[in-house]
């Protein structure tokens, strides 16, 4: 009888089971460490969507799965693994000097210069406890261990989206910088000295507007994969575009969402944070005005070679890691325990902020 790898392969197993699971670990481990390269060498990169189809437990793709199709950064960003707590590289500087030259002259020597930058990966998480008594006397109703995880998935997720645009280690020491901070000079552009309507009486007011919109696009190193802003922007831009030309939507493949585009570029409400208020506001001051707000477009890249904006995070484990504790010690409760420790990266010229839009004119 003639036998394949893979009936060898299980009669293996079978036979020794023990030694089958020592020898699998193993492979799988060598397989890894090839992946990885050698260490301080980051992996590829990956989203949560992909992520989603490589979790390991039911309980840690309900809650990435979660993050997916709530969050409109942590369903696109690409999060790039790295081992230990932080990510060092180097950015293009200034560029070395070239020249035409005479035969038989030489070349004036010029070597150009790179800075090093280190980014730290930080902590995000939580627990969620239920009581014993509620657990057991209330799930009849709901199951209250899931309605508390997805609570905290929740609160995770709208931590993480006001991070990306104002995180500040000078107000959180262990958060990290966000866009609004990390964004200066040419990537900083103003709509008008005192603010810019978008609507305005006439399509002349309203050309104006995305034209500084379209100027800001032209200042995202590779072109932008999307626009962030809050509802109210997204509302009015719609209302533009439909005028004059550029909206169209589609529907996300993995999740079914439904993403709106202006010239092909998805424009996504960033959303609020857990008290109610914008994660970009309306109240933003520009000159006289008070009511102005910002847009985020950003191109998603891997790394520091591809230029633009991604995720990093503690790999090649879980992005997020999901552990049910069960009941604890010190108190009868039953906890699970949600926890990333994640970071954020912008190289390049991956992202600009479009400031000073009056959104209410």
């Amino acid at each position: 009888m003639i036998l394949t790898l893979a009936d060898r392969a299980r009669a293996q197993r079978d036979a020794h089971p023990l030694l089958f699971s020592i020898a699998l670990s193993l492979l799988l481990a060598l397989i890894g460490y090839w992946l990885a390269g050698a260490a301080g060498v980051a992996l590829g990169a990956l989203t949560l969507v992909e992520a989603a189809k490589l979790s390991q437990t039911d309980l840690q793709r309900g809650v990435v799965e979660t993050f997916i199709l709530e969050s409109s950064v942590l369903d696109r960003l690409p999060l790039l693994p790295i081992e230990g707590n932080a990510y060092a590289y180097n950015e293009e500087g200034t560029l070395p000097g070239v020249e035409f030259r005479a035969v038989n002259s030489a070349y004036s020597e010029s070597t150009g210069t790179v800075n090093q930058k280190t980014e730290s990966l930080v902590i995000l998480g939580g627990d969620a406890d239920v009581d014993t008594f509620i657990a057991k006397t209330r799930g009849n109703l709901n199951d209250q261990r899931a309605t508390q995880t997805r609570m905290k998935v929740k609160a995770a997720r709208i931590k993480y989206q006001d991070s990306f645009i104002n995180g500040d280690v000078a107000v959180d020491a262990n958060s990290f910088d966000g866009l609004k901070k990390r964004l200066t000079g040419t990537q900083v552009v103003d709509a008008a000295t005192n603010g810019l309507g978008m609507i305005g009486a006439s399509d002349n007011d309203r050309h104006a507007f995305l034209e500084i919109l379209d100027e800001a696009l032209s200042r995202v190193a590779g072109g932008a994969d999307a626009i962030y802003a809050n509802a109210r922007f997204v509302g009015k831009l719609r209302s533009v575009a439909r005028r004059i030309g550029g909206w169209s939507s589609y529907t996300m493949a993995d999740f079914g969402k439904v993403i709106e585009t202006y010239n092909g570029i998805p424009i996504l409400d960033i959303g609020k944070r857990a008290d109610g208020t914008e994660i970009i506001p309306n109240d933003e001051v520009q000159g006289t005005a008070d009511d102005t707000t910002s847009i985020y477009a950003v191109k998603f890249g891997e790394d520091e070679t591809d230029g633009g904006v991604t995720g990093l995070f503690n790999g090649p484990a879980a992005v997020f890691d999901v552990r049910d504790l069960g009941e604890i010690d010190s108190k009868p409760v039953f906890r699970t325990r949600i926890e990333g420790f994640l970071g954020l990266a912008v190289f390049g010229k991956g992202a600009v902020r479009l400031r000073g839009i009056r959104a209410n004119a």
